[in-house]
């Protein structure tokens, strides 16, 4: 496997001080997906839960659902100059009778990411998620809610070397981590975590809560109703489509979880009433 980290000299300033200092960064490489040897996607990451995170992509894209629609995957020979393997092909083969993910979605997903598709794509959703995460019964206190961001915290190991990362963490209703995955990209970090609970046939994800260190956009509403989350919580803003995703899919959301305090933007039923603010 690549390497996560990696160190660098660097040369730092403090007011007229100068110094020079080793760093330590966190390694961004791409990751070449491969479906029975047809290049599905390219994607920058950090080397790590490779599998996991092609097994998550599968699953925001509508291809899986369980372990058992993916026969094989496996690492493809691709070299650096020292001959080393780089480990970053990722060739997969779905089990007969599975689709492959076609170019019009592979597109559609690149352009998800860049909150532009509109209505349609809030439909395409609705109607290709297999789970419905209206229906799921889970219910939070505020309280917990709150107190997720610093749990996820407390969970990033990497970060605390590099301060380059995003984090995702999957919590219990009340508030114990089942999971957390780092990563230099948001959406890759939330398919880890979709993709792990893929292979141990754990979707849909019930009764769970996916928390993310950064805004909610409209990419991981997406990937949080694929999998059957029924709810996702960010400590900054989602965006106007992410709402109404949210919205249309029954997915509780909430946003500026800050303190004691956040924005509840869709199903604020499913977080137990709090005290009136007056």
């Amino acid at each position: 496997m690549g390497r996560v980290t990696a160190r660098r000299k660097v040369v730092r300033f403090s007011g007229p001080r100068r110094s020079e200092r080793v760093d330590t960064l966190i390694v961004e490489e791409p990751l070449e997906l491969r479906v029975g040897g047809e290049s599905l996607m390219v994607t920058m990451r950090t080397p790590g839960d490779d599998f996991d995170l092609a097994a998550g992509f599968l699953v925001s894209e509508g291809a899986v659902a369980a372990s058992g629609d993916i026969e094989t995957m496996r690492f493809c020979a691709g070299t650096d100059e020292t001959g080393a393997n780089t480990y970053n092909l990722l060739d997969i083969r779905l089990t007969p009778g599975v689709e492959v993910p076609s170019a019009a979605k592979r597109l559609f997903t690149t352009t998800a990411a860049c909150g532009v598709c509109g209505k349609e794509s809030v439909e395409d959703i609705r109607t290709r998620a297999r789970w419905s995460v209206a229906e799921d019964p889970l219910r939070l206190a505020p309280e917990t809610l709150a107190a997720l961001p610093d749990r996820l915290r407390a969970a990033q190991r990497l970060f605390d070397k590099t301060g380059g990362l995003h984090a995702a963490g999957l919590f219990t209703a009340d508030g114990e981590l089942i999971a957390a995955r780092e990563d230099v990209g948001r959406h890759n970090a939330v398919d880890k975590l979709i993709g792990r609970a893929l292979r141990e046939d754990r979707l849909p994800l019930r009764e769970t809560v996916l928390v993310v260190s950064g805004r909610a956009s409209f990419e991981l509403v997406q990937k949080a109703v694929m999998a059957g989350v029924p709810a996702l919580a960010a400590v900054s803003a989602p965006s106007s489509l992410a709402a109404e995703l949210a919205a249309e899919a029954g997915l509780t959301l909430a946003g500026f979880l800050r303190g004691d305090t956040m924005n509840v933007y869709a199903r604020p039923d499913r977080v137990a009433d709090g005290p009136s603010s007056g």
